[in-house]
């Protein structure tokens, strides 16, 4: 009788720790069930946030990343303000003073060529060493690089607006000319050293405002695109429905 109790007792033991061992384990697979379920809606509610232009990449790998990218979106304040304060005084020293760039280049170069040799022929007098004027050489790379990316951006733009001239573009067409008049008014009011310097601040600042306030911006700019899709559908549908288009294909001769 007790062998028998004994071995009701170990039956019953082994009985609740496969129970147990039951339990944990389906309570693990609806953790992980859960963990699964919770990734999935949050990759579903990053998929649906609004970007401006399409964009999936951060605002530092759009613009290509480096020192370049870390400039432009002040990571280091002491550089970028020192190139924004360069590029200010540039534009005080031409704009303003109405100093001519040959003549600066010209005195730059005598006043530098004059120290650089006043001091190596004062070198041996005054026994000091005289200075270390680097060898400055423009690299092969860099250049062809360079190069090679204005050739395809200007063939792109050829390409535009060979395909605006075939009719083929409506939107890029209204695109290009709108961005050609505005250009043209901002021409006939300041002259190409403003609006390069206007160009180059606005560049040189929206992208880092636009990373501080990035979901503001893509909220509105998500609005935005909205409106502007409904008055374009409305104006293609009473205006540009009704103008003849040209051919799709070129012609085959």
């Amino acid at each position: 009788m007790a062998e028998h109790k004994e071995e009701q007792s170990v039956m019953e033991k082994l009985s609740e720790k496969l129970h147990g061992d039951s339990s944990s384990s389906s309570s693990d697979s609806d953790d992980e069930k859960k963990g699964s379920s919770s990734s999935s809606s949050a990759a579903a509610m990053k998929a649906k946030i609004y970007r401006l232009f399409g964009r999936e990449r951060p605002v530092h790998s759009v613009l290509g990343g480096g020192k370049p990218a870390d400039l432009v979106l002040w990571r280091n304040k002491k550089i970028s303000g020192g190139v924004l304060a360069g590029a200010t005084a540039i534009w005080l020293l031409f704009e303003v003073m109405e100093y001519h760039l040959l003549t600066l280049v010209c005195h730059c170069l005598i006043l530098s060529l004059a120290v650089l040799f006043l001091w190596s022929n004062a070198s041996t007098f005054i026994n000091k060493s005289p200075p270390n004027i680097p060898e400055v050489k423009i690299p092969e790379d860099l250049t062809v690089n360079i190069a090679l990316s204005l050739r395809y951006e200007i063939n792109r733009g050829f390409a535009t607006l060979r395909e605006i001239g075939h009719g083929r573009e409506l939107k890029k067409f209204l695109i290009v000319i709108a961005g050609l008049w505005i250009l043209s008014v901002l021409g006939s009011s300041c002259n190409f050293l403003t609006l390069f310097y206007i160009v180059f601040v606005t560049l040189y600042t929206v992208p880092v405002l636009y990373e501080k306030y990035e979901d503001k911006v893509d909220a509105f700019g998500e609005k935005a695109e909205i409106e502007m899709k409904k008055y374009y559908a409305l104006f293609e549908e009473k205006c540009l429905s009704k103008i003849p288009k040209g051919p799709l294909k070129d012609k085959k001769h």
